[in-house]
C-alpha cells in the first residue's frame, strides 16, 4: 500500500517543479522531502522523477502516480470536510425565531424531529412579532426565523433569503351550536348577517376579514375585540359571534368551537423561513433548515 503522505510529497514536487518548492509548500525541510521521495520510489519499484541540473521532471510512472495522488489528496480533503460537518452536528448551538401561532402548532413537530436527530445541539427559540423577528435576523441575534405574509403585503427585504414552507389557510370559527357548525365548507357570502369577533390592535386577521367581506359584498358587524385567539375562541364558544383565524391558530381548539373551511373565499397566508445572505451557515443551522423543510412537506 502506497503511503498517502509520500504521495502528497510527490504531487507537491510535480506541481512546484523542485524539492525546494515542495518543501516550502508543505512546510518540510528539503532533506525531509528528498527522503520521503526516495522511500516512495522504493515502494513504487521504479524511478518517479528524472533528476537533472535544472531540477526534476516526472517520469511516465511519476506522472501517472501524481494524477492518482491528486485525486487521493482531494478525496481526503473532502472526507475531512465531511467529518468536520458531522462534528459540527455533535456539538454547538443554533438560534431560531418564530411567532405564536406557528410556535404552538407546526414548530413543535420540527423541534421534536431536530432533537431526535441532533440531541447534542443546543436549540434556542425566540417568539415575537414579525417586525421584531426581522430585526433579530438583521442584527444576527437569530440565525433562522419563521415569518409569514399575505399576497397584498409580501415580505420584501433584500437582506433576507426566503423559503416558503407551507400555505396556512384562513378558517372560520363558530360555536358548537351555531347553524353552520355541521358544515364542512361555507362561503364568505353566507356570513353577511353574522356578528364578528376580531383581534384587537390592528391585527392582520382584521384586514383578512375586511378584504374577504368586501369581496363577498358586505360590511362585517363587529361584536367583540379579542386580545388573542384563545379569547376569541372563548367568545365564539358562547355564541357572541364568529371569527376568522389562520388554521395554525386552531391547534389548541376550544371544545365548544368548530372549525369550518372557507375554501378560496378567504385569503391564505404563506409561512416562510428566512435567513441572511452572504454569511457562513454552520452545520447545525443547515440541518435545522432541512428539518424545517421536511416537516413542512408532511405538515401541509
Amino acid at each position: 500500500m502506497l503511503d498517502v503522505k509520500r504521495l502528497q510529497v510527490l504531487l507537491a514536487i510535480v506541481e512546484e517543479g523542485s524539492v525546494t518548492g515542495a518543501a516550502t509548500a508543505l512546510g518540510y525541510t528539503p532533506s525531509a522531502v528528498s527522503q520521503q521521495l526516495l522511500r516512495l520510489e522504493r515502494e513504487a519499484g521504479q524511478p518517479l522523477l528524472d533528476r537533472h541540473a535544472r531540477g526534476m521532471t516526472p517520469t511516465e510512472a511519476g506522472l501517472v502516480l501524481a494524477r492518482h495522488a491528486r485525486k487521493v489528496v482531494r478525496q481526503l480533503a473532502a472526507a475531512e470536510s465531511d467529518l468536520a460537518d458531522i462534528a459540527g452536528l455533535r456539538r454547538g448551538s443554533v438560534t431560531l425565531g418564530t411567532f405564536p401561532t406557528v410556535g404552538s402548532s407546526f414548530l413543535p413537530l420540527a423541534v421534536r424531529r431536530y432533537r431526535e436527530l441532533y440531541p447534542a445541539i443546543e436549540l434556542t427559540i425566540h417568539s415575537g412579532r414579525e417586525d421584531h423577528l426581522v430585526r433579530m435576523l438583521e442584527e444576527g441575534k437569530v440565525a433562522v426565523s419563521l415569518l409569514w405574509d399575505y399576497e397584498w403585503q409580501r415580505v420584501d427585504n433584500e437582506e433576507l433569503v426566503l423559503t416558503e414552507l407551507f400555505t396556512d389557510p384562513t378558517v372560520l370559527l363558530v360555536g358548537a351550536t351555531h347553524r353552520l357548525a355541521r358544515r364542512r365548507t361555507v362561503r364568505m357570502a353566507d356570513l353577511a348577517d353574522e356578528p364578528w369577533i376580531i383581534r384587537a390592535g390592528g391585527h392582520p386577521v382584521v384586514e383578512v376579514l375586511e378584504r374577504s367581506a368586501v369581496a363577498a359584498g358586505f360590511t362585517p358587524s363587529i361584536a367583540f375585540h379579542a386580545n388573542d385567539y384563545q379569547e376569541a375562541q372563548a367568545m365564539v364558544s358562547v355564541g357572541l359571534g364568529i371569527a376568522l383565524a389562520p388554521r395554525t391558530a386552531t391547534v389548541n381548539q376550544h371544545p365548544d368551537v368548530r372549525v369550518v373551511s372557507l375554501g378560496d373565499t378567504a385569503p391564505s397566508r404563506r409561512v416562510l423561513m428566512a435567513h441572511r445572505p452572504g454569511r457562513v451557515r454552520a452545520a447545525a443551522e443547515l440541518a435545522l433548515h432541512d428539518v424545517l423543510v421536511e416537516t413542512a412537506a408532511s405538515y401541509s
